[in-house]
């Protein structure tokens, strides 16, 4: 019998046909190890952000700083525009119920049921002003919002938690710098001395060791080596009483209608978006107007 040179020469030149199978197995499993690994990766690395949101959460409940918690939920994405999910979902109010009309371009609050008028006041509103946000280049825009929100809370004697761009817009003012104080690292001093927070208090150390808790209030932040301090939240210095007058009917995402400690500025387009009243008118709405009362702002 002859050997068909085709044949036998095909079967030792001709490659397997497995070859390229194997060849597609292998990077097939090295796509699938480097797809995993950096599942992994995020997964670790969400659980590390989890974690310290979870933590800096805490720590605020624990001081009782519910603003700064709202902030931190914003600023880590957990949140939802409740401004907006409010526009969405909040119903005309019934003709017998009582609600709030707000207008920006008269800057003048009703209190109303159905069409009759309960109470009218002058109010300030916001100053449609810009700040950039260094490090990110965000935009702020300091404007009171349009539409149809609702009263989610009532506070006496409210304090408040001025958040980070507050202290850039006093140092872009006042041409300083800017220092964020961070617990557990104290800022060191030119004259041997430091910052740091002792408890609830931003104190300053001096080099003998001499400690002193320092002041700050609205305007007269703490400034050390031509920089403003940024306290943390939950710190006494982080907290200002008397800013927002008497009272406060909070509307969510850091927007309300407060009293103030400035009654001239009522009348005038000068806040960073909330509707400013004199302490008497705020009074007089607090103890009138109720949790889940309809706020229309045009």
């Amino acid at each position: 019998m002859t050997t068909s040179p085709v044949a036998h020469g095909g079967a030792a030149a001709s490659p397997s046909p497995r070859t390229p199978r194997r060849r597609r197995g292998g990077a097939m499993w090295l796509l699938a190890l480097t797809v995993l690994t950096g599942v992994h990766s995020a997964w670790l690395t969400y659980g590390t952000l989890r974690l310290r949101f979870e933590r800096d959460v805490a720590r605020m409940v624990f001081n009782d700083n519910t603003e700064a918690l709202e902030q931190a939920v914003q600023q880590a994405g957990l949140g939802v525009d409740s401004l907006r999910a409010q526009l969405d979902v909040t119903p005309p109010p019934p003709a017998d119920s009582t609600y709030l009309v707000v207008s920006i371009a008269d800057r003048r609050v009703w209190y109303k049921r159905g069409d009759s008028v309960l109470f009218t006041a002058p109010v300030a509103t916001g100053s449609g002003k810009q700040l950039v946000v260094k490090g990110n280049a965000k935009v702020l825009r300091f404007e009171t919002p349009r539409g149809r929100l609702v009263v989610q809370r009532r506070d006496s004697a409210p304090a408040w938690v001025p958040p980070d761009w507050h202290y850039q817009e006093q140092a872009n003012k006042k041409r300083l710098g800017l220092v964020q104080l961070v617990r557990g690292k104290p800022i060191p001093l030119r004259d041997g001395g430091q910052i740091t927070v002792r408890g609830s208090d931003v104190v300053r150390v001096a080099k003998d060791g001499t400690t002193r808790a320092l002041t700050a209030a609205d305007g007269r932040e703490i400034v050390a080596d031509g920089k403003i301090v940024i306290p943390p939240f939950g710190t006494n210095q982080r907290r200002y009483p008397d800013v927002l007058g008497a009272f406060r009917l909070y509307l969510g995402d850091g927007y309300a209608l407060h009293g103030t400690n400035n009654p001239a500025s009522v009348g005038q387009a000068v806040s960073h978006g909330c509707v400013r009243l004199r302490n008497e008118d705020i009074t007089e709405l607090y103890h009138r107007v109720a949790v889940g009362t309809p706020v229309f702002i045009y």
